[in-house]
Parts: structure tokens; sequence; C-alpha cells
């Protein structure tokens, strides 16, 4: 039996949220008084990330690569909160660096069903959700990268995977416009995460050349997010970058 939603509090689920950009802007919109669904396939920093937040977060684990978890997730949120106003398509997967031709399938799989099979599956359990709530809409936004714009070196399966989140937040946007649902993408380059520990010793350059590239504390994409998260339906970011400084992305070097 669904909950009676609360007009009065606005749920968001964060996927991908235990580390990383997930935490912090989980972090940043419990600061803005969201309720929050925490989901990702580890409990335990999900678990922890809630001891942070309190009695504003829920922890529901779930693989967003697989569709019938993706499916009892959403059920779950339905039955405990009755509606979801935001949904952030955080959760992302990396492969180990190859050559396009000698990237294994299961790599390539792996990636695809994490970076957009996952944002597909939750956007669509989103959308009928909110479709059907009253009232009627949300907000999806998804974690992109700088990789949806620019590939770097032996990165395959994640620049395909990202170039395609773009297009796939475009048709949401579009689509959402029947039913009030907004959707933005997000696109962050360097952030000190786990992800970008090879950044700050050395990464490989499209020249061929290893270097050390700057990187920015996530707490600044975590608030990039909630500002995307508290406008009015009527108003939309529909890309954002947010990126180290001096990060070689604009221009050469």
């Amino acid at each position: 039996m669904n909950a009676t939603p609360d007009a009065s509090r606005k749920i968001a689920l964060v996927t991908g949220a235990g580390t990383g950009i997930g935490k912090a802007a989980a972090l940043a919109l419990a600061a803005d008084g969201w309720t929050l669904a925490l989901t990702g396939r580890r409990r335990e920093p999900l678990e922890a990330l809630a001891g942070e937040i309190g009695a504003a977060a829920q922890v529901l684990p779930a693989d967003v690569s697989d569709k019938a978890s993706i499916d009892a997730l959403f059920a779950e949120i339905a039955a405990r909160f009755g509606r979801l106003d935001l949904l952030f398509n955080n959760a992302g997967g990396w492969s180990p660096g190859a050559p396009i031709e000698d990237v294994s399938f299961d790599d390539w799989q792996r990636v695809v069903n994490v970076n957009l099979t996952g944002v597909f599956l939750c956007s669509q359990a989103a959308i009928r959700l909110m479709k059907a709530q009253t009232p009627k809409g949300g907000r999806i936004i998804n974690n992109g990268s700088i990789s949806a714009h620019a590939p770097r070196p032996l990165t395959a399966p994640y620049t395909a995977t990202k170039h395609a989140v773009s297009g796939l937040t475009k048709q949401v946007a579009l689509e959402g416009r029947a039913h009030n649902i907004a959707c933005g993408q997000i696109d962050i380059g360097n952030a000190d995460t786990d992800m970008a520990a090879k950044m700050k010793t050395g990464i490989l350059q499209a020249n061929g050349q290893i270097m050390v590239e700057p990187v920015f504390d996530p707490v600044h994409a975590g608030r990039a997010v909630a500002y995307m998260a508290s406008l009015p339906l009527d108003a939309n970011v529909l890309t954002m970058t947010v990126m180290a400084s001096a990060a070689p992305f604009v221009g050469r070097g």
C-alpha cells in the first residue's frame, strides 16, 4: 500500500550515493531540506552517509544495471514516500584503459550497463512515478562528464556512454515537457574523488605525455546539483559544466 504523500517534503533519489559526487550531492541536498533515498550496490557506505545526514535519509541498496533491482527500488520509493521529486542519476563506472581494438566485451558491456542502461532504467521508472503522482512532475539530473564532450585516450566505453547520456538527457527533457518533468545534465571534470586519483599523480594525455592535472573539491559539484534541483519546474539547467579551472579541457593545455 502506497504511503500518503507529504506535500511539505521534497523527495530525492541519488544513485551511487555512497561516495564521491553522489555523496557530495546528497549532503548538499540534505542541507537544502530534501528527504533522501540513497541507493548504490554497497550498503556500508550508504549507511555511513545516512548516519551523517540523519532522519532525512533512508538507505535503499540497488544495482542500477539490473532491471528487477530498479523495479523493486522504485516500488519501495512509492511505498515509503508516495512520490519522487528528484532523481540524480549519478552511478557510473570505469574500465581499464585500453585501445579500442583491445577493449574486452565484458568491460564494454559492464560500463554500458551501468553508465547508460542504468540511467535509462532509472529515468524510465522515475518518469512513470512522476507522471502518476499528485501534483504531477519532477526533475531528473544526469551526471554526464567532460568526457561527454571530449574523449581521453584509451577510454572508449566511458566516452561512448557519456556521449550517449547527453542524448538521453535531451530526449527526456523533450518528452518530459508534457508531464511537467524537467531534465538536465551536469558535466563534471576533475573532481577530487577516488575516480580521479590518477590525475594527481599523472594521467595520459592525447599527445602521449603523462601529466598531473588539477582537481577540485567535489563539494562544489554537490552544490551545483543542489542549485539545479532548487529551480522551479518551469526553469531548467539543461547542461552545466563544473571543472577544475586549470584542467586541460579548454584550449590546448
